[in-house]
């Protein structure tokens, strides 16, 4: 894949558009969900080891069809098998103004668990275009539990994973637009 592409929104937009949230495999199957967020106040970060520090990032924008910016985030750019497989599962917590984006070749169904998650997310499944097609509340797996059977599937090319009741907050819903650059 070429990171270094730019994905075009039709219409008055305008940006490049990216997806949600997730990992897995390229032939849409099951992909781990393996971040989330509590609502407690986010822990603050040594400047000198950031969030996933070792990821790309870009700014994930969040627009309404007619364009209105409902929210953004930082996102670690998730774009490799291994990558996607990992996610969110090494990450203790998310600050409120952080995500994932997970990056596939095309358009397919995915499922995503919540992989030895330690806290809960919203997982927002985009199409080619970065138009939402599905948004899970994932809930944090129970102790005694490693997550693995907590499935969210959906239909996308990308997915973000941000904190838990993130698109709740904010008005966010399917049909809405997720728009980044992978430029940076």
């Amino acid at each position: 894949m070429n990171r270094r592409r730019y994905l075009k929104l039709a219409g008055t937009l305008g940006a490049s558009f990216a997806g949600c949230i997730g990992t897995g495999s390229e032939d849409g199957g099951t992909t781990t969900a393996t971040t989330s967020a509590t609502s407690e106040p986010a822990p603050e970060t040594d400047a000198k080891t950031p969030i996933h520090a070792d990821y790309e990032t870009t700014e994930v924008q969040v627009r309404s069809p007619d364009g209105e910016l409902l929210g953004s985030v930082t996102a670690a750019i998730a774009d490799t098998s291994e990558l996607r497989y990992l996610g969110l599962s090494d990450t203790e917590s998310l600050p409120e103004d952080r995500g994932m984006l997970f990056i596939y070749e095309s358009v397919a169904d995915r499922t995503f668990v919540m992989r030895e998650m330690d806290f809960a997310i919203d997982i927002v499944y985009a199409d080619d275009q970065g138009r939402i097609t599905r948004i899970h509340h994932a809930p944090a797996p129970a102790p005694d539990e490693d997550g693995e059977n907590q499935r969210y599937p959906g239909r996308g090319q990308y997915v973000l994973e941000v904190g838990y009741e993130w698109t709740s907050e904010r008005g966010i819903s399917e049909g809405d637009v997720l728009a980044f650059d992978l430029d940076g």
